[in-house]
């Protein structure tokens, strides 16, 4: 979710024409899904631009997660995990590339230190621009010295990278 806070400012000092531009662009280029949702919208807009010069306001966006794109992501995910030799668990694993991603929190450890414990990749928790980042930063990890072979102990580094390369293939 992405939050800003915002303020009115006055100081920008608009033509009727730009109010009018402005006031179509909100208004009737972004509308709500239907005429509840189009009130709602409006709404939020008048109280928006009746803001005193300083007030703040809050907003919070939602982007929803494209359902093809999610089945892209967890088709890759489930054909490493279907090729690797080294997990036997998928949740396990999806952890180890979401640590290896960088798709953490750090907290401290059990006996010092700080250890990195995996965030979630539900729909609730991660948007679409995170999710597509999030994907991006996993292929990195993937193609990467560490993961292959890891997951492929027996074969040597360039022999891993190319079973790596062989199963992202079309993931990118």
């Amino acid at each position: 979710m992405t939050q800003a806070m915002i303020m009115r400012d006055r100081s920008v000092e608009l033509s009727s024409a730009e109010r009018e531009a402005a006031t179509k662009a909100l208004e009737k280029g972004v509308r709500g899904i239907d005429e509840k949702n189009h009130k709602s919208w409006c709404r939020f807009l008048r109280e928006l631009f009746s803001l005193e010069d300083g007030e703040i306001a809050e907003i919070g966006t939602r982007m929803p997660r494209s359902g093809p794109y999610h089945r892209f992501h967890m088709a890759m995910e489930q054909a490493v995990f279907n090729g690797q030799e080294r997990f036997n668990d998928f949740e396990q694993f999806r952890n180890w590339i979401k640590i290896g991603a960088g798709h953490v929190t750090w907290v401290p450890g059990a006996k010092g230190g700080i250890v990195p414990l995996p965030k979630s990749i539900s729909y609730a928790k991660l948007e679409e621009g995170e999710m597509r980042d999030l994907h991006t930063a996993m292929l990195g990890f993937l193609h990467g010295q560490h993961a292959a072979p890891y997951l492929w102990k027996h074969l040597d580094a360039e022999e891993a990278g190319r079973m790596m390369a062989s199963i992202l293939d079309g993931f990118a």
